[in-house]
């Protein structure tokens, strides 16, 4: 039986209990209130740059909401010839050395790489230099080529520059297979348009120029246990295709490749690698990625002739690595940086161009 002195007790106790988590409640919401009205606070000054950029850059991935691409009940609506052949579309993306690679089982046309070394998660991922997007965006205009290109040519160029191949017959099974594959991936993305998550990240520029030196020591540190010392990648065990791709020499991308932009290479690597990597749980700061991947495309690699690409100089983007340019800037800092001024140089007389 409780006394009526312990009640009394109890009841102080429970309002004492009351008013505690009401002033905790007030304090939270007084906190939200200020973050909502002035934004969050600025961090200290003894705070590293690197520090602040991969916060910022890391609750930037995080609050975009990726598209996600079609679900096996939509694979379902298909034809069983179309279910097929979409199906094979994706085994080439995933193992494109078995079938097309320098020991192939259909044809010999690229250097033993997969499309799913470049384009990951057989084309899936995001921010992993996906496909969800080439369905509703191409035909298109490209200024690399000054010409419409088709879904067809936009394969075909990754074989002949990621790949350093030869292209498909674009009548070949294995063309269609290809197309029918990213045809599949685009359902449901409106014509014309783009959703978050497509392709690659877009990195925010350094106030400097990316640095090979310091970006070698992050390759010891976070690639070369995969990718090898040497950027020579890793075989499998039937030496047919690679584990982890080589990311230089003869049998890696050559000097035509999207990836050969330094802006690309570190966009890939900021929301990707090292492995385990993802867009909203990077493990590299921004001039991590932009330092390694100016390392790595600083090493030897195959050439392409590239003089018909850019038919006009000026459409060239602001880290395309060689020259002639529209700009009065260097190749070195096209291929390197700092990119802020030779973006402002183009914006100020694009719009001079405009008038």
């Amino acid at each position: 039986m409780i006394s009526p002195d312990d009640s009394v007790v109890k009841l102080i106790r429970s309002l004492k209990l009351l008013t505690g988590l009401l002033a905790v409640a007030f304090g939270l919401f007084s906190v939200f209130l200020l973050v909502v009205l002035f934004g969050k606070p600025e961090p200290g000054p003894d705070q590293a740059a690197g520090e602040k950029l991969t916060e910022t850059k890391t609750a930037d991935i995080a609050r975009l909401m990726p598209w996600k691409g079609p679900s096996e009940s939509d694979l379902s609506k298909l034809t069983p010839a179309e279910q097929q052949m979409v199906r094979y579309g994706k085994e080439l993306i995933v193992h494109t050395s078995d079938y097309l690679g320098p020991k192939g089982s259909v044809k010999h046309l690229s250097n033993g790489m997969n499309c799913q070394n470049c384009h990951l998660d057989a084309g899936t991922k995001p921010w992993g230099n996906n496909y969800f997007a080439v369905e509703a965006t191409y035909p298109k205009f490209r200024a690399r080529s000054g010409k419409i290109e088709t879904q067809a040519k936009r394969i075909n160029d990754c074989f002949e520059r990621s790949l350093n191949g030869k292209g498909l017959d674009e009548q070949s099974n294995e063309m269609r297979a290809l197309l029918a594959y990213m045809k599949w991936l685009g359902t449901g993305v409106p014509p014309k348009q783009a959703p978050d998550g497509i392709g690659i990240y877009k990195m925010n520029d350094l106030d400097r120029a990316a640095d090979p030196v310091a970006g070698k020591a992050v390759y010891e540190q976070k690639c070369q246990s995969c990718h090898q010392p040497a950027g020579e990648g890793m075989l499998a065990s039937d030496e047919i295709h690679y584990l982890f791709p080589p990311l230089w020499g003869k049998h890696s991308y050559n000097t035509g490749a999207g990836l050969y932009r330094i802006s690309n290479l570190a966009g890939y690597v900021k929301a990707n690698m090292p492995l385990g990597a993802s867009y909203d749980a990077p493990q590299l700061t921004d001039e991590q990625a932009w330092d390694v991947a100016a390392f790595i495309n600083s090493m030897p690699r195959p050439q392409k002739d590239l003089s018909k690409d850019w038919p006009n100089p000026a459409d060239k983007p602001f880290d395309h690595p060689f020259g002639p340019y529209a700009d009065p800037f260097s190749e070195k800092q096209h291929k390197y940086g700092p990119f802020n001024p030779i973006k402002d140089w183009q914006k100020r007389h694009k719009n001079l161009d405009a008038r």
